[in-house]
């Protein structure tokens, strides 16, 4: 879990070769009440927590990761900021936990770079063959299912 008093440690992985480290002056976190467990205690503590990230604004990410994490994200961001919102635990600790550790998957997924390119192929001799054999025993089937007299 991670720390909410330290800066946000992205574990390395595709895009992030060396893991990457946003600066806690670069997070807001925003609590208010919570609908989630806890019964009539929850109702009167702020135990919610709204944790968002400026990716235009961020020292964190270099020209390339942030165009790639601005394309990931596109219309969830509000004015190119990155919200996440935990609400799963009573206490407010374990929910900004929660989100920084939300926050850190989504920045990993978000900075691996993209799948290569499907190349297009043709299917192969056998595989045409295999195809037209079943259509053709396929149609078979059917023509037996038919009345002696419907043949034209």
């Amino acid at each position: 879990m991670a720390d909410p008093s330290q800066d946000l440690w992205v574990p390395p992985g595709p895009g992030v070769s060396t893991g990457l480290s946003v600066p806690v002056a670069d997070l807001q976190e925003r609590f208010s009440r919570s609908s989630g467990p806890g019964g009539q205690s929850v109702n009167t503590s702020d135990s919610k927590v709204e944790l968002s990230l400026d990716l235009t604004a961020t020292v964190a990410l270099n020209e390339t990761q942030r165009a790639r994490a601005l394309r990931h994200f596109g219309d969830r961001l509000i004015d190119g900021r990155l919200v996440i919102v935990a609400s799963d635990h009573r206490s407010q600790l374990r929910n900004r936990m929660a989100a920084r550790d939300r926050l850190a998957h989504l920045l990993r997924a978000a900075l691996a770079p993209p799948p290569p390119k499907r190349r297009a192929t043709k299917p192969g001799p056998s595989a045409q063959r295999r195809r037209l054999e079943q259509k053709r025993r396929r149609g078979d089937l059917k023509n037996l299912r038919r009345e002696p007299g419907d043949w034209s």
